[in-house]
């Protein structure tokens, strides 16, 4: 297992980075995800080195190496050094002095068994030198191969020190782990549960997202809805069974889809989540678009006829008539395999996008202008939605013939 770890160090990039840092008393570890991931055999896209050199002792060597360094987090010690284009985070060794449940007064050490027990969970601890040897003072390596996720030390400390940590719990839990959740580390999360107030609803949206699209998202969202967290999260009802049924029928499902799943029912709950989670506008709009085409869809058993099909596709776009049907088929009795939900979603996936083929100038030349030219606009579109969105010229004529016959004012 440790042999996989060693392999990072075949990236030259990572191994010039750790010879920089390394001699003249200092030491240089890769720390964290890196080490976790290249054990589990998985993809690293970044890297982060822990060092006994303080962040001027970082700086003046990357510039002897005429290496960019970009002082990051100078405060707490981490300074970016740009090494063959790849940007390396290297962080002095810590110790906290004081912890308000989010931030850390920090110090510097040079303990690398007092760093890897300040951090979050064991898995997360394992270090590994220019030697190819991985260092694991808090069991890491066990739980790994257990997959499990646990709290280092006491899980209650470690999540007072920052209560964003109760939802990394979930979030690890998800990705990491198999069967019930670390006990100790469930209760404890329950129990400080209150501290989840204190955190930015972008940290909260950011480590949602993040547990909405891991391995085991449905059965942690289900563990977190009832142990009561989940409501406060949302700020509104949750369905975790909807969510659970849509990663059935649909496992590739993204995460603003799993988050419209959970917690979008109406227009109104797009709006909600956009506040209780500081949503980009885009994910805001995504969630609303589908839920106003979700409307004319609950409690059905079966999909809408084609023409109803066409009708969302030009109403609400392709996106946002994929996801309303994938969210009323989550909804309904249908089998995750039901062919006549497949073939829907083919015909929204593969049929243009209807576009209105008139404007308001066609009506203007008719003579309309102001609150008649609204709506007769409405009307003609109204008509060409029935007529079954037609596109040659004589059909188009017509309908134009017929609305201009009203009398423009």
């Amino acid at each position: 297992m440790t042999s996989q770890a060693a392999s990072l160090l075949g990236n030259p990039a990572l191994r010039q980075a750790l010879e920089l840092l390394n001699g003249d008393g200092e030491e240089a570890r890769v720390v964290g995800g890196a080490v976790r991931n290249a054990l589990l055999g998985r993809p690293v896209h970044e890297f982060d080195i822990a060092t006994t050199a303080t962040p001027d002792v970082v700086v003046a060597r990357a510039e002897n190496a005429r290496l960019r360094s970009i002082p990051t987090g100078i405060a707490h010690g981490t300074v970016t050094v740009l090494v063959g284009g790849v940007p390396f985070e290297i962080t002095t060794l810590r110790e906290d002095v004081e912890t308000d449940g989010r931030h850390a007064v920090i110090r510097f050490g040079r303990d690398f068994v007092d760093d890897a027990r300040r951090r979050d969970f064991t898995i997360n601890a394992l270090s590994m030198g220019l030697d190819g040897q991985v260092h694991d003072y808090t069991g890491g390596l066990a739980d790994l191969a257990a997959r499990r996720v646990r709290f280092i030390g006491d899980a209650g400390q470690r999540i007072r020190e920052d209560f964003l940590r109760v939802l990394r719990f979930f979030r690890f839990s998800a990705d990491y782990a198999d069967g019930p959740l670390d006990a100790e580390g469930l209760a404890a999360a329950i129990r400080e549960r209150a501290g989840l107030a204190i955190l930015s609803r972008e940290r909260i949206r950011q480590e949602l997202l993040k547990l909405l699209v891991a391995r085991r998202a449905a059965a942690v969202v289900a563990v977190i809805s009832e142990c009561g967290l989940l409501g406060p999260l949302l700020h509104g009802v949750a369905q975790p069974a909807r969510l659970s049924r849509l990663l059935r029928i649909d496992p590739e499902a993204d995460g603003p889809l799993r988050l419209a799943a959970l917690g979008v029912q109406i227009s109104e709950d797009a709006e909600r989540l956009r506040m209780a989670l500081r949503l980009s506008n885009q994910e805001a709009a995504r969630l609303d678009t589908a839920a106003k085409a979700l409307v004319a869809l609950h409690g059905i058993d079966l999909p809408p006829p084609i023409g109803d099909l066409r009708t969302m596709l030009f109403r609400a776009g392709r996106q946002g008539a994929c996801d309303a049907l994938r969210l009323a088929q989550a909804e309904s009795r249908a089998a995750a395999s039901d062919s006549a939900w497949s073939a829907a979603l083919r015909f929204l996936r593969d049929t243009p996008e209807p576009h209105m083929p008139f404007s308001g100038a066609d009506l203007m030349a008719r003579g309309f202008s102001g609150r008649a030219l609204g709506e007769a606009l409405k009307n003609l579109q109204a008509q060409w939605i029935r007529a079954g969105f037609p596109q040659d010229s004589r059909t188009l004529a017509a309908l134009l013939d017929d609305v201009g016959k009203s009398t423009p004012s």
